[in-house]
């Protein structure tokens, strides 16, 4: 039997096994029935409805067309790919310091196009000024216990960041008030930070709206995780312990929604400026 490294890597392949049982189930087949018509044993049926064996994609797209279920093999053909990666715990991904994961993302920074990204603990990487990076950061390399390479891993996320002044690139950015409000580094670093949003709100590329600590969030969203949507394609979400990346269609489609209802929360322009305005004044 397969191990994997997580429980909830487990629990993915276990979700995943169950779908493809409930699609032979809707088409009124046997386990019999499906391994003939996929050409291969009933033993290996068995095995992956109890996720014991790791399907491949052509497995899951045999089973769905022996299931006349076709137009579901894209997006469970993405959960099972992204099963193994899809939740990263930090410890594990920082081990050797926060420089290498930075460097890492460079690339799938380069290549988006739109970036749609929820901010509601922290300030988004890409605007962050280097006080309030160095202060974040160090907090958390403290509390991971992770080398110590904050100063280089600010300069990375600060080259990183020049994508929203370079290339073909767009940002939809949504932030809840209280991410204004949340005091990371002294009051100086704060000052500088909430000023570089307001710089920020001029730039040809960039959209950025704050949702106010106000708005009414019944039948329209309530405040999720801090979340970043890479062109239609993949997602980052941020937890505590881990990060959660999605692929799948599906799961996609949610998020999506998800941020277009957050968008319609959001104000924008003169009253945007007004709730970070209201933040700086707050630090005297």
């Amino acid at each position: 039997m397969s191990t994997f490294p997580t429980s909830s890597v487990q629990e993915a392949r276990a979700a995943l096994a169950a779908r493809l049982r409930e699609l032979r189930l809707d088409a009124g087949i046997t386990s019999k029935e499906l391994a003939r018509l996929c050409g291969w044993s009933v033993a290996k049926s068995s095995r992956i409805e109890n996720a014991v064996t790791v399907p491949a994609d052509s497995d899951i797209r045999a089973w769905c067309t022996a299931c006349g279920a076709d137009r579901q093999a894209a997006d469970l053909i993405a959960a099972n790919r992204q099963a193994d990666s899809m939740y990263l715990h930090w410890k594990r991904l920082q081990r050797t310091g926060m420089k290498q994961l930075a460097e890492t993302s460079a690339k799938l920074y380069e290549r988006t196009r739109l970036f749609r990204v929820y901010a509601s603990h922290v300030m988004p990487g890409y605007l962050q000024t280097p006080g309030y990076a160095t202060a974040l950061m160090g907090t958390i390399a403290s509390f991971r216990g992770t080398p110590d390479d904050v100063s280089e891993a600010v300069e990375v996320r600060m080259r990183r960041a020049r994508v929203i002044h370079e290339g073909d690139h767009r940002f939809a950015t949504l932030i809840e008030e209280n991410v204004l409000n949340h005091r990371i580094g002294d009051q100086d670093t704060m000052a500088s930070q909430l000023g570089n949003l307001l710089a920020a709100m001029s730039l040809p590329s960039m959209s950025l709206g704050v949702i106010p600590a106000s708005a009414v969030r019944e039948e329209t969203m309530w405040p999720l995780e801090q979340f970043t949507i890479f062109d239609d394609a993949r997602i980052h979400v941020e937890l505590l312990a881990a990060k959660v990346t999605v692929t799948a269609p599906g799961e996609l489609d949610i998020y999506l929604r998800a941020f277009a209802r957050l968008t319609q929360l959001a104000v924008y322009g003169a009253d945007a400026r007004a709730l970070i305005v209201k933040a700086i004044e707050s630090l005297r």
